[in-house]
């Protein structure tokens, strides 16, 4: 798929980015100390003081259900608590790990592989926007570079080196998620892996992680253990939102999806995987509004997208 870039027509810069160096005080803590760090950062959305409370949640792109809703639940639970969550916005893993955090009203920071006007992949040009409303989009490589992939390794060095801890849920044995967890472990930083189903090409990765040393982290309470502790006494015990109520997109009290198109997407799906294509043709919506729809009941907690962009309905719902 071809990344999607934002335009304008005006000569502004369409994507509001801004470039920080090393020197500007909102340059992120954790990286400007390292002596790799990138001389420039170019920025979409918000920096805060409270992101240096950052976890990394990385993993597959080839996310099986169990991933996908490991990842959610764990990015929720510590975004409620107050850490900000740091991943890729790659498919999979990365998706799963911001939407988590978004799901709570918590903070979370994507580091690209392209410039912050380039949407890679594209069907995430929706949850980007989320993103720089809840965090921000960086990337040391200027803005209009596209993803290629060389700059993928790199870009793992900045997640590695923004968060104090790295947690990898679901990973082959050649995935790019190990190249951030050794990247982190050099630089001192946590490194945690999600135990997977021993048969499971994608759990090969994390469960070797598991074997050579890596914390087992089976849910929030595992990562806050492994933080040191001026940074485990400032997570929240008791988290502010509860990562299975409120969320960004309205819904507060379980009372379901709140547009029309929402609900009728949503009768649709179940157990079975739906390829987006038979959504739309069984919904009767056109594909914009489907599209809306299956990302706002993904940021509910309601549905879950899986490899294939296929869609299965979580819970009853």
């Amino acid at each position: 798929m071809t990344p999607e870039r934002i335009r304008d027509t005006t000569g502004r810069d369409p994507a509001n980015a801004r470039a920080l160096t090393r020197d500007d005080a909102e340059y992120p803590v954790h990286l400007r100390g390292l002596p790799a760090a990138p001389e420039t950062l170019h920025v979409r959305g918000t920096l805060a003081e409270r992101d240096a409370l950052a976890i990394a949640v990385v993993g597959s792109r080839r996310a099986t259900p169990y991933g996908l809703e490991v990842a959610e639940t764990l990015a929720a639970d510590l975004a409620a608590r107050g850490a900000t969550i740091v991943s890729g916005l790659a498919r999979g893993i990365d998706t799963a790990a911001h939407r988590g955090a978004l799901r709570v009203g918590g903070r979370t920071l994507a580091v690209l592989g392209c410039g912050v006007d380039v949407v890679y992949p594209p069907e995430n040009a929706r949850l980007a926007e989320q993103i720089v409303a809840h965090g921000a989009l960086l990337s040391q490589f200027a803005p209009g570079t596209p993803p290629l992939p060389h700059h993928f390794p790199t870009r793992n060095a900045v997640i590695a080196g923004l968060s104090l801890a790295v947690v990898v849920v679901e990973a082959a044995e050649r995935s790019g998620s190990l190249i951030t967890a050794r990247l982190a472990a050099e630089l001192g930083r946590e490194v945690l892996a999600v135990p997977g189903r021993v048969t499971a090409a994608e759990s090969r990765g994390a469960n070797r992680l598991i074997q050579d040393g890596a914390a087992l982290a089976l849910g929030w309470e595992d990562v806050a253990g492994a933080l040191p502790e001026r940074w485990k006494a400032r997570l929240d015990t008791r988290p502010r939102v509860e990562a299975a109520g409120r969320t960004g997109s309205g819904r507060d009290d379980g009372d379901g999806p709140t547009s029309a198109a929402s609900r009728r997407v949503l009768a649709l799906l179940g157990e079975d995987p739906l390829e987006i294509d038979h959504v739309i043709e069984r919904s009767g919506l056109a594909a914009g509004p489907v599209s809306a729809a299956l990302l706002d009941l993904e940021l509910e907690g309601r549905v879950r997208q899986i490899e294939g962009k296929r869609f299965v309905r979580v819970g009853r719902g």
